[in-house]
């Protein structure tokens, strides 16, 4: 008697009952994780400061993979006037605005997160994803808030991504995949570099990276203050000292060697850099320094609960 082929299968009641089911749970799983190279919008729920400034660097770069983009603000008149600029749908609608884009950034503040996470809850899915850049929430309270399978990456971003020199950490929620991982550093890197970070560390990152600049800006400021106390024009005391920081950076990233080692190569024995270290040693710089990062850090871990 000849066996039952794939051909004949159809026939038996029991083989059509197992397709239809396997068909079911594909077209589920298809639902659920809809691949993200078909992603074609993106929106930014709060494109206040730091939304602002991500809404400017997705638009003037043209690596951003994705074609669409759209933002919210809270008030009317800023809505038009953003849109205007960038040409694009500005709206103060973060539930519309949401239903129509694959990729979500949340970039209120935290006092807020609450109120715009009930807006969007009827519009997301297993089939959207959210970047969340707010800091001091987790990625289990958005998951827990929004009450669905939803893939969250939380991230922190920092200001010079406008200018395509930002730092980011990013880490992933519980339903959040490496595809979705591989999505939101191409969107990062696209305006700076871009790191994976444990989530338990994004406190540390906001009060090192993401509040760096503000603590850099002091010390360009200071130390163009300086070069005009010696004699130097204002413009290019400022020239020197951004130049200078900004080199200094890139040897630390570029060769790779501890900051210590490249010090000592700038410091020759008896020379005038050796007397400069002295004074700031004597200032605290150093140790004021570690304790505002340490500061700021402490208050990211409050903001949550601030609120």
């Amino acid at each position: 008697m000849a066996s039952i082929t794939h051909a004949d299968a159809p026939q038996r009641p029991e083989f059509i009952s197992m397709r239809k089911q396997k068909h079911m749970q594909q077209a589920t799983r298809t639902a659920k994780h809809k691949p993200l190279s078909d992603s074609r919008t993106l929106a930014i729920l709060g494109a206040g400061k730091m939304g602002g400034i991500l809404l400017q660097a997705f638009a003037h770069y043209q690596g951003t993979p994705l074609l669409e983009l759209s933002a919210t603000v809270q008030h009317a008149e800023r809505a038009g006037k953003l849109g205007e600029r960038f040409n694009i749908p500005v709206t103060t609608d973060n539930r519309r605005t949401a239903r129509n884009a694959d990729v979500i950034f949340l970039c209120v503040k935290p006092q807020v997160a609450d109120q715009v996470l009930a807006e969007i809850r009827p519009e997301v899915g297993p089939n959207k994803l959210i970047i969340s850049i707010v800091a001091s929430v987790p990625t289990s309270y958005i998951e827990n808030k929004l009450g669905k399978e939803v893939p969250v990456i939380r991230a922190m971003p920092n200001t010079p991504s406008v200018v395509a020199c930002g730092m980011t950490a990013i880490c992933k929620g519980r339903y959040a995949t490496d595809e979705h991982m591989d999505m939101a550093k191409k969107l990062f890197s696209s305006v700076g570099r871009c790191a994976v970070a444990d989530e338990n560390k994004m406190d540390a990152i906001t009060g090192l990276s993401a509040s760096g600049p503000a603590y850099i800006y002091i010390i360009l400021e200071s130390l163009a203050e300086a070069g005009v106390k010696v004699g130097l024009s204002r413009e290019l005391a400022t020239e020197l000292a951004a130049q200078t920081v900004l080199g200094a950076a890139q040897m630390v990233l570029k060769t790779g060697e501890h900051p210590a080692l490249l010090k000592e190569a700038v410091t020759t024995p008896a020379g005038c850099t050796i007397d400069g270290i002295l004074e700031l040693e004597e200032g605290k710089l150093r140790v004021t320094l570690i304790k505002a990062v340490v500061k700021a850090t402490q208050r990211a871990k409050e903001l949550l609960i601030a609120k």
